[in-house]
């Protein structure tokens, strides 16, 4: 699904938006077709009711603007082994074995493997106002190394960060298919920990 289309904006808004349209188009349809059509076009807005099922399943479990603003309230006033101990606990509840990396390591702060297969992790800069596109180029730099190392093996990046990405980092994200973290993303992935250890 392209990633602009109505429908994917849909999903990506809050649920109950694809349902008004979908009594919308289905209130339309049954008044402006003539008689033999009325059902059909009463039901014109099924997909878009079927949409807003998947948005309301989706967004059920995210947490709300204020959580997330309070997850990133207090994951920046976090110093760097208690957020590096959420973080390591949190991949591990998620099924991952994790491997911080060892001091001469540049590029990533955490090695993860689930089920065979591997991601590096880079986190230490999560407070950056901002990030350029040279601490992603280091952690895409790791990945390639390390799937040097293994052979044809694939390995996933992801980059986790409060601030914003330059629009350089986010077109190098996007190219070299390094996934971000931001405050939402950690708020979801934090779920059910406390933060005050």
């Amino acid at each position: 699904m392209a990633k602009n289309s109505l429908f994917a904006v849909l999903l990506r808004s809050p649920w109950w938006i694809s349902l008004l349209v979908a009594l919308l188009v289905g209130l339309v349809g049954f008044a402006l077709l003539p008689q033999q059509f009325k059902v059909v076009g009463a039901l014109s807005g099924l997909p878009f009711a079927i949409i807003s099922a998947i948005a309301a399943v989706r967004q059920r479990h995210q947490p709300s603007a204020a959580r997330v603003q309070a997850i990133e309230q207090a994951l920046a006033a976090m110093a760097w082994p208690q957020f590096a101990g959420l973080l390591e606990q949190t991949f591990q509840r998620d099924g991952h074995t994790v491997q911080r990396a060892p001091g001469s390591a540049t590029g990533y702060d955490f090695d993860l493997d689930r089920k065979g297969r591997r991601m590096l992790v880079s986190a230490k800069r999560w407070k950056s106002a901002r990030t350029g596109v040279d601490v992603l180029r280091n952690l895409h730099t790791a990945r390639v190394a390390a799937e040097a190392q293994e052979g044809a093996t694939t390995t996933d990046a992801l980059f986790i960060g409060l601030g914003p990405l330059s629009e350089g980092a986010k077109t190098y994200a996007v190219q070299h298919r390094i996934a971000i973290w931001q405050a939402a993303e950690l708020a979801e992935a934090l779920r059910g920990l406390s933060l005050n250890k």
